[in-house]
């Protein structure tokens, strides 16, 4: 597990997108950083887990989409 040193203004999608490359994986790292969950703006220098995931089975696009046909 990897940590992350906040700086002044930081939020939980922000961080996310910077550690993890999605900010649709915020929920992992609220998982792992429970004493912060009622956190929205950070001050700079709080230090926050980043937890190992594997990324190959996050996806850019919704399963519900489906595949998209050539027209």
């Amino acid at each position: 597990m990897d940590n992350y040193i906040t700086k002044q203004g930081d939020t939980w999608d922000r961080i996310a997108y910077d550690a993890l490359g999605s900010e649709y994986l915020l929920p992992l790292l609220l998982e792992v950083n429970k004493g912060h969950r009622q956190t929205v703006i950070f001050s700079g220098g709080i230090e926050l887990n980043i937890p190992d995931i594997d990324t190959t089975t996050y996806t850019e696009r919704p399963d519900w989409l489906g595949e998209v046909d050539e027209v």
